[in-house]
């Protein structure tokens, strides 16, 4: 264990390596991210506060807003992993007219289990978390001094009250459960996975498998948000403090058919609507997009209801903005912002560099601060947009080579080029050219 500047506590070697890797391919890390983050600490008490309501039983809708570049990604995944170290199991979904419409919540549902993880186990959790399920409904049939015997009937009586209220909307989530435990007391492992892949919303199980377990059919949208409250009290009941979802780049929806647009600004409604009623216990669900999104006559202003639910002030000093409103704005990254998470990702690099004395002399913050300025410069003076770039740069051309050659020095053996084909669009649109080379 190495200690790193800036750092609450130790981070294990494996931990930082994967943060650094993800950075050299100019990715946003999957874990770590408390690590980076800075300019985060005005959400946090707030956060924390609306984490502890959803593991008391609560609910909560949360609407993230930032322009392309501000971290929205960064910022729900750091959110994600706050959950996960209070016990929440959680979900990341990209949006997509393709992949993951949103005006289709049974797709929705399958990629919520496709990409369930929890602090233990990683996507899809989903076995491990209804294996457990049992082991918990065992565990407390013998805690109330059922004999072994009779066992199996104690477990379906007690799956049978805790999945009442989830069998009034959803019985088939029950019936799928029982057919599962059945399959696997058979020794069926066939029709065990079959039976656990149609719990997480997968198309084209065997029909033979289907009537065995006793159900049919595929799910449906509304058959969905049945399952989601299934899946709730499954995690509850194993000891999970609750649910974080959070669907990514919903402003993709502004690109889709007017028909398709419309089916799935309602869908996000009925959703809220849903979670603020108190339909899901346990559940924390967020929704990232930008200001135009929000603000435009494509997005959520398309439908009156909706902008009505997402209502939030902007107009006032960001410096006061509500982190406890339903919508709250990223600030952006600025110059100062910018240097800062050099800083810290230089620092974290360091920990595990063969000198790092040398590194933080070389990579001083003079200099983290001037390759900054000319990332930002490449990309139009945009330091908003700067941030992927800047950390893929820092830690593969510079970090790198200082680390594996005592005589670099970055101030004379390195220019900074930038390619348009390693930006994204966003980037190559704030690009002033194809290929420049920036002094430092």
């Amino acid at each position: 264990m190495v200690p790193v500047n800036d750092v609450r506590g130790q981070v294990s070697a494996v931990r930082r390596r994967g943060v650094v890797d993800a950075l050299r391919r100019g990715a946003v890390p999957e874990q770590g991210l408390d690590l980076l983050a800075t300019g985060l600490d005005r959400f946090t008490p707030a956060l924390d506060e609306e984490l502890e309501t959803v593991a008391g039983g609560g609910s909560v809708f949360k609407a993230v807003r930032g322009e392309y570049g501000s971290g929205k990604t960064f910022f729900t995944r750091w959110l994600a992993e706050r959950g996960k170290a209070r016990g929440f199991a959680v979900c990341e979904i990209q949006v997509s007219e393709n992949e993951t419409p949103l005006h289709k919540l049974e797709t929705v549902y399958r990629r919520l289990i496709e990409r369930l993880t929890t602090a233990a186990f990683p996507p899809s959790a989903l076995q491990q978390v209804v294996d457990g399920w049992f082991y918990a409904l065992e565990e407390d049939a013998l805690a109330d001094g059922v004999a072994e015997d009779a066992l199996a009937d104690a477990v379906d009586r007690l799956m049978s009250a805790r999945l009442a209220e989830v069998s009034r909307h959803a019985p088939a989530f029950a019936a799928a459960l029982r057919g599962y435990r059945q399959a696997l007391e058979a020794g069926d492992d066939t029709s065990a996975a079959a039976v656990l892949a149609w719990l997480g919303g997968q198309p084209h199980v065997s029909a033979a498998a289907r009537k065995a377990a006793g159900v049919r059919g595929d799910l449906d949208h509304f058959g969905a948000l049945g399952f989601l409250q299934g899946l709730l009290t499954v995690l509850r009941d194993t000891g999970h403090a609750g649910l974080v979802v959070v669907l990514d780049e919903v402003e993709t929806l502004q690109r889709v058919r007017s028909d398709a647009r419309d089916k799935a600004l309602n869908a996000l409604r009925q959703l809220i609507d849903e979670v603020h009623s108190g339909r899901f216990p346990g559940l924390y669900l967020v929704i990232t997009g930008t200001p135009a999104f929000y603000d435009g006559p494509q997005g959520v202003q398309r439908l009156a209801p909706l902008a009505q639910r997402l209502a939030t002030d902007f107009s006032t000093d960001p410096r006061f903005d509500n982190p406890r409103a339903v919508q709250i704005r990223l600030p952006g990254f600025t110059g100062e912002r910018l240097v800062q998470l050099g800083l810290k990702v230089r620092d974290l690099y360091a920990a595990g560099a063969g000198d790092p004395v040398r590194i933080r002399e070389v990579a001083d913050e003079a200099y983290i601060g001037d390759l900054a300025k000319a990332v930002g410069g490449h990309l139009g003076g945009k330091v908003g947009v700067a941030p992927r770039i800047f950390l893929k740069k820092l830690v593969g051309d510079v970090l790198d080579r200082i680390d594996q050659f005592e005589e670099f020095d970055p101030r004379i053996h390195y220019q900074l080029t930038v390619s348009r084909n390693e930006l994204t669009d966003v980037e190559r649109n704030a690009a002033a050219a194809d290929d420049i080379a920036l002094e430092l």
